[in-house]
């Protein structure tokens, strides 16, 4: 995947001028604090500066994440959405996701970082329309109700900066101000997934319904010492490469999410759970169905399906019940 030029471009506008040993040391700040401090509700981005380097180190895989998620969840759900509320906004990554992927009418972004919210307005003036016209408001999750409403409320990277405590209250704010569909993307670690999977039985508790990427409403069906996480592959930049002192032309972003409807839409049949494995005339595939989480070999006689599963991806649908 590679990033929309509009976007590219307008990262690079931000760090004109900026020598690439301040842009260096910043990016080994920000890896340390987002690495050691995350969870406690730290403010972890406080300056121009290192709202500039998060822009080229982290823009372009939460972009990604969010692309790939979308992606999923709108495939499944049938409904027209026309406003975006980008909870935790950062740089704006969600909102150039969500505008690549849908004809919205209105853009709120919400973030608590003045740096932050400063860096990504002027960048979405590269943009569409919408994003040019997109209002930013000062907010923290962690302490503020949410006035706006939207039909799509999108938390990237956000809930993970929370504490315990505070995580749930936080779904439940963005549940309330969602009119459609909310869609929550964590890191893809087993603590990203375990965040979500305590929001996922809340919100279902509560009358919500399941999009993505689970195909049923049930528990989870995983084993304790597993996690549900994905993969996006983003093209690198030179400069992103140097900062994140990286040799491959790409980095793959692994992230878990959960897309989350007020109506209930369709779930996928299956979905493919870990890279397949292809082999003569035969892929093994670790799905997870409404059956359980399980392996199964698609053969070649198995005609049009094998077709389909040779060419699936983790994350994808594929037809298996």
């Amino acid at each position: 995947m590679d990033l929309p030029f509009e976007l590219k471009l307008a990262i690079e506008n931000q760090i004109v001028g900026m020598k690439h040993t301040q842009l260096l040391q910043d990016a080994q700040t920000l890896s340390k604090k987002y690495r050691t401090e995350s969870g406690h509700g730290k403010r972890l981005l406080t300056c121009s500066n290192e709202a500039a380097t998060y822009s080229v180190v982290r823009m372009p895989a939460t972009y990604g994440a969010v692309y790939s998620a979308l992606k999923y969840t709108l495939a499944l759900a049938d409904c027209n959405i026309e406003s975006l509320l980008d909870v935790g906004a950062g740089t704006g990554a969600a909102s150039w996701a969500a505008d690549s992927l849908l004809k919205l009418k209105r853009i709120t972004c919400l973030e608590r970082e003045h740096a932050m919210s400063q860096i990504g307005e002027k960048m979405m003036q590269e943009g569409s329309e919408v994003l040019k016209k997109a209002k930013w408001t000062e907010y923290d999750l962690s302490m503020d109700n949410i006035s706006e409403k939207a039909d799509l409320v999108i938390a990237s990277y956000v809930l993970n900066e929370l504490d315990d405590n505070e995580r749930i209250k936080a779904a439940e704010k963005l549940w309330n101000a969602a009119n459609k569909i909310i869609l929550i993307v964590e890191p893809g670690t087993p603590i990203g997934y375990s965040h979500l999977k305590k929001i996922r039985d809340y919100l279902l508790a509560k009358g919500a319904h399941m999009v993505a990427p689970c195909p049923h409403e049930d528990t989870c069906k995983l084993e304790q010492d597993d996690w549900c996480h994905f993969t996006c592959r983003i093209q690198r930049s030179r400069l992103h490469r140097l900062l994140k002192e990286g040799e491959v032309p790409y980095e793959d972003e692994k992230f878990a999410y959960l897309a989350i409807a007020r109506e209930q839409y369709k779930n996928a049949v299956a979905r493919v759970l870990r890279h397949p494995i292809v082999g003569k005339g035969r892929v093994l595939l670790d799905i997870c169905s409404t059956s359980g989480i399980r392996k199964v070999n698609v053969f070649k006689k198995d005609g049009e399906l094998y077709k389909q599963a040779r060419k699936v991806q983790c994350g994808d649908e594929i037809s298996i019940k």
